[in-house]
This record gives structure tokens, sequence and C-alpha cells, in this order.
């Protein structure tokens, strides 16, 4: 582990520098230096600094995602040729034809994790640098050099250390030592908070963003399961984090909501429902342009009012004789 956190030390040395930005200035607004809330609000300015330098990527992520559509029927055609062999041969071709198409459409199945993959070394690095704050330890230096590793390491938020976690709460309860439940409150707020926004984020991209076709795979099959399987991991897993690492990561999300939202909203997907709602919002602007550049224009139906005929009762003889008398 020492050897990641080697690799991992100039991603260290850049978190830390973004903190102590961050928290200078949040100092030079008139926030007090050693309260839990600046560094809480440090932390937030680290998230939007990373995940707004990954917005390029974000965009080439999106691209790819377009081209993946455009290629889809192309890898149908392939899987459907070597459907039901399952000799070495047919696999080994099957496999060089699919990258021969990815290679030849520029296409990665794989770019969709990209911005994950890419946030995790931030993540493991601040982990690291919470956890060595526990013990007022300062693997890189720079808190150390502005005198700043005691005011973070007993920086507390609502009276809960941000480097402390649940588990490590939860483990002095059941040993019967002084715990702290504030710590254990706010921990299990963030995890359920860190849960839901991962969730509404999957559901947002399933139920809006996808073509028919694309639904129709069986690759969605297992997007769905995913669905309801990815939010578990923060759940099991937010219990081991410290107060500061969820405080990145649940803003994280939310960032990641919104700008899937946007995008949703913007562009989407070719033949998805997002897409229609879209088209039906420019229609209404008088904005949406049809095949030759004129624009397509949406007229209001104004309900009619079905016309109908009263049904004449049938009269009997004697009302029909009194009637013909008062004429």
């Amino acid at each position: 582990m020492d050897f990641i956190y080697t690799i991992l030390w100039p991603i260290e040395w850049l978190v830390q520098l973004l903190l102590i930005g961050w928290h200078w200035l949040w100092t030079t607004v008139g926030l007090d230096p050693n309260q839990g809330l600046t560094w809480v609000l440090s932390i937030v300015g680290l998230t939007a600094v990373i995940r707004a330098a990954l917005i390029p990527i974000f965009v080439r992520q999106i691209r790819n995602q377009r081209r993946m559509l455009e290629v889809a029927p192309q890898l149908k055609k392939i899987q459907d040729k070597y459907k039901g062999k399952k000799d070495q041969l047919s696999r080994e071709a099957m496999s060089r034809e699919t990258m021969e198409l990815y290679k030849r459409t520029g296409t990665n199945p794989l770019s969709s994790c990209l911005p994950l993959l890419l946030q995790m070394p931030v993540f493991f690095s601040l982990f690291h640098v919470l956890n060595d704050a526990q013990g007022g330890k300062d693997s890189v230096g720079l808190l150390s050099s502005v005198g700043l590793v005691h005011s973070f390491q007993d920086a507390q938020f609502f009276g809960a250390p941000l480097n402390a976690s649940f588990g490590s709460q939860w483990s002095k309860m059941v040993a019967g030592q002084p715990f702290s439940w504030e710590v254990m409150i706010i921990a299990a707020s963030m995890v359920v908070l860190m849960t839901a926004s991962q969730f509404i984020t999957q559901l947002q991209i399933v139920s809006k963003n996808m073509s028919p076709e694309t639904k129709a795979s069986p690759q969605f099959r297992q997007q769905r399961i995913l669905l309801y399987l990815l939010p578990f991991v923060f759940l099991f897993s937010g219990v081991a984090f410290p107060l500061g690492v969820m405080f990145y990561w649940l803003t994280s999300n939310l960032w990641t909501m919104g700008q899937q939202f946007l995008v949703i909203r913007n562009m989407p997907t070719p033949g998805s429902e997002a897409e229609k709602a879209r088209e039906a919002r420019l229609a209404r602007k008088g904005k949406l342009r049809g095949p030759e550049g004129a624009p397509v224009l949406v007229v209001d139906e104004v309900p009619v009012k079905p016309v109908t005929t009263q049904r004449q009762q049938p009269i009997g003889k004697a009302r029909a004789k009194k009637a013909g008398g008062k004429k």
C-alpha cells in the first residue's frame, strides 16, 4: 500500500495545494480558519476544480457514446454471424472483427468509465491525506509548511471530526469505548445522500436517454441490474470513508447528476425519449428545423366539442291528442 501512495505522491501534493488555496480563499472572505465548515467548503472547491478539469473528457465520452450507437447495428451483425459458434477459432474471429470495427470507427467501449477512473487517484489521495491528518502526520508536507496540519486534524463539522468514519465509531461503540454520535449520524446521512444521488443519476440515463434499440438489447438488461447494484457499493463501502472523503464523493455525485441532466436535456441520445422532449420544446418555440432547414411549427389544436342531437322521446297517444288540441 505504501508503494501505491508513493506513486500517488504528486496527486497528493496537488490535492493539498488545492485545499490550501481554497482554505486561504474562505479565510480571506471572513470564515474561521480552524472551523470545520471552512475545510468542508475547501473540499467542495477541490471537487469543483477536479470535475471542471474533467469536462473535456466528459464531452469526449458523450461523443464516443454517440459513435457506439451508430456502430451498434454493425456490431450486432458480427454477433449474429458467430451466434451459436463456441469453438476457439470462431471466438477469436469474432473478437478480431469486433476490434477492427472499433478501430475503424474510432470507438472505445471503455471510454464511459474514463472520468470515474481518472477520479480514483484523487479519491485515494484525499483518503490518504485525511488518514494522515488523523494522526497529525503530513506525508507531503504542504499542510505542515503553512501551519495547517493541526487545524485540518482538529477540524469538526457539527461536532464531528472530518477525519473520522462511521466504521471507526462503530468499532469503538462495540468495544465499549467513548464514541461520537455526531460522526455516526452525519456519516449515515452522507451515505444515504451518496446512494440516492448515484441512483438518480443512473435512473435518468436508463429511463430517458436510451433509444428503443438500446433498451431491447441484452446490454440494457445488464445496465438495469447495475442500476440497483451500484448504490449498494456506496451503502457498504461508505461506512469506511472519513467524512472529508464523503463530502468529496457526495459533491462529485451531485456534480455528475447536474451535468448529466444538462446533457440529457440539450444533447440527448438520438431516438430517445429525451430527444423527443427536446424536439417538442424547440418546436413550440419555433426553433426546430426540418430536413430543408425550414422551421417546424406546432399548432395547438383546439378541442372541438362533438355535436350531439337530442334524442326525441316517444310520445303516447293521449299526449299527442292533447298536444294537437292545443294548436
